[in-house]
């Protein structure tokens, strides 16, 4: 049975670090809810900031339905062939409720300190806006509405994985879920 791994946490847990580690140990792919967004925002020629991202995904969702984007991504993971796939940047209960109906589908929450996250935002420089950002506007982009429903993502994971320690210590915790999934 295909495990399918949906990844959710706030900004800089470690989300992607994980989606790379089952992509490289275990040969899996990962898809990201924001591959659409910056899709979108290089073809209109726009800055991938954060808030220019944040405010396409609301465009998306205001003007279509809540779950537009999980669709994109549930259509994307059925035709992945992989035997294990990671799904990066579950951000909505509307994500899960699409997301849930894939067969082998598993949620993991990922925690880490503010301070923390807020240091690997700025030294990975995902977004063009990540490099020079206060940390009082790191904050505040936990308020915006994208990152709003995070948090409460973590009542309803399957597992929740601390990542404030090393990488390798992040790495053994997701080698034990796949393990315990692979029985």
């Amino acid at each position: 049975m295909k495990i399918i791994l949906g990844i959710a946490g706030e900004i800089g847990s470690g989300k992607g670090m994980i989606a790379r580690h089952i992509e490289e140990k275990y040969k899996g792919s990962y898809h990201q809810f924001s591959t659409v967004l910056r899709d979108v925002a290089r073809r209109m020629h726009l800055e991938e900031s954060r808030e220019n991202l944040q405010k396409i995904s609301s465009i998306f969702r205001q003007n279509f339905n809540e779950d537009i984007l999980s669709m994109v991504v549930c259509k994307d993971v059925e035709m992945d062939t992989h035997q294990i796939v990671a799904i990066d940047g579950v951000r909505r209960m509307a994500d899960i409720k699409c997301l849930k109906n894939l067969e082998g589908f598993k949620l993991i929450y990922v925690e880490a300190s503010i301070d923390i996250r807020y240091h690997r935002i700025v030294d990975r420089r995902e977004n063009t806006d990540d490099a020079h950002k206060p940390y009082s506007e790191f904050v505040a982009d936990h308020q915006r509405e994208a990152e709003s429903q995070i948090a409460d993502l973590k009542n309803y994971a399957d597992f929740v994985v601390n990542n404030e320690g090393t990488f390798l210590e992040l790495y053994h915790q997701i080698d034990q879920i796949i393990s315990g999934l692979n029985k």
